[in-house]
């Protein structure tokens, strides 16, 4: 079934729909990953972006349980040059186009994605609408001129959970706080409260794996009910949108700095280092996929990682108390920040993802280590 994409500029290209009829929009970004398309579906830092792979085979390993960041799928549209129908592997439960079809989101092939990805290179991350319906170009320039865009947007309170829950043996499990806040922790781990901005899986995992008993909050909880709960330590997640358009998760994060260790990754970073007294801007098409090469100005250790922000902090006044740990060494950008007295500690990039090596897991060491020295005190 024909579909045509047409971007904000009126850039356009077309391809075959492979989940029937179809009309959707968001900004579109190109992802780098020759695999990962589950995590990038179902991460809800991909929330609303119609995302373009960058490899030209998609979909041959299928779909399986383990790979799953969270319930469903965020992306607003997955766009590729070819689907693999078919998938090959022992542990698939699906394919790609029914995975898509299941949860009612739209896959679009055939598409020229090196034009899409050499376009948006250099002209930067803009909207876009994919439709199988209307084939008017400039009705849908004007549907895609009338979208929002990442800046100024609040997207993170679309994905954030709405009641507490925790994570218990890779499972989500509802949970209820006592009459005064407090919290029966289970014992397995040192008690963390962690910060729902679209949480991934991976970070969950990663956390417990650390020796943390994860309970998970929405985004607008309080730093006094935090500290209720018996917590002794906080991890801001990764999610999507703009950080400085989070205000009130920043004042939140102002105070929990007082509180508590704190650790972030992604926009939890982002938020911190706001917090903290830095800046955040835009990029021109942000870092999206894998093998990003990250410097560790410590040890001067590379590190292999997987990133997705459109946002990045700025370097020119950072605080005096706050320092660079990591460095990008494609475009040099901040990947990795710390307060010099507080523990505090934040990663622009994923630690842990799925369709990464473990180079990044270290932050969840180090915060541990953060977590057990403050409670020394």
């Amino acid at each position: 079934m024909k579909a045509l994409l047409v971007l904000e500029d009126g850039f356009t290209l077309e391809g075959r729909s492979f989940t029937g009829d179809i009309e959707t929009g968001g900004e579109v970004i190109f992802t780098t990953g020759m695999g990962g398309y589950q995590g990038i579906l179902t991460d809800p830092a991909y929330h609303g972006q119609m995302v373009c792979m960058t490899y030209p085979l998609i979909g041959n390993y299928g779909i399986t349980a383990e790979d799953m960041e969270s319930t469903g799928i965020h992306c607003a549209a997955l766009l590729v040059k070819e689907c693999c129908r078919q998938p090959s592997n022992w542990l698939s439960t699906m394919s790609l186009p029914d995975f898509l079809a299941k949860h009612n989101k739209p896959g679009v092939e055939g598409l020229d994605t090196r034009a899409l990805t050499r376009h948006l290179r250099l002209h930067g991350v803009m909207r876009g609408v994919v439709s199988t319906g209307e084939m008017d170009v400039q009705v849908l320039r004007e549907r895609a001129l009338a979208l929002p865009t990442a800046q100024g947007s609040n997207f993170a309170i679309q994905v954030a959970a709405l009641e507490p829950y925790a994570w218990i043996d890779n499972k989500i499990k509802e949970v209820r706080l006592a009459a005064d806040g407090s919290y029966a922790w289970r014992g397995t781990g040192l008690p963390l409260v962690v910060y729902d901005y679209g949480v991934n899986w991976s970070s969950l995992r990663l956390l417990t794996r650390a020796g943390f008993e994860p309970l998970v909050v929405p985004s607008m909880f309080s730093a006094a009910q935090a500290k209720a709960t018996g917590a002794q330590g906080v991890f801001l997640s990764s999610g999507p949108g703009d950080p400085a358009a989070l205000g009130d998760a920043i004042s939140v994060a102002r105070e929990l700095v007082t509180l508590f260790p704190v650790a972030g990754v992604g926009l939890g970073y982002q938020l911190l280092a706001h917090a903290l007294g830095a800046r955040t801007a835009r990029l021109q098409f942000g870092h999206h996929g894998c093998n990003y090469p990250v410097k560790d100005l410590d040890s001067g250790r590379i590190e292999i990682s997987s990133q997705n922000h459109v946002f990045h902090v700025l370097q020119d006044d950072l605080p005096a108390d706050v320092e660079v740990m990591h460095i990008n060494l494609n475009d040099k950008t901040i990947e990795g920040l710390r307060h010099k007295t507080l523990p505090v500690i934040g990663l622009q990039y994923q630690p842990g993802a799925l369709a990464e090596p473990d180079d990044s897991d270290h932050l969840f060491c180090r915060f541990r280590r953060m977590v057990d020295e403050a409670a020394k005190v």
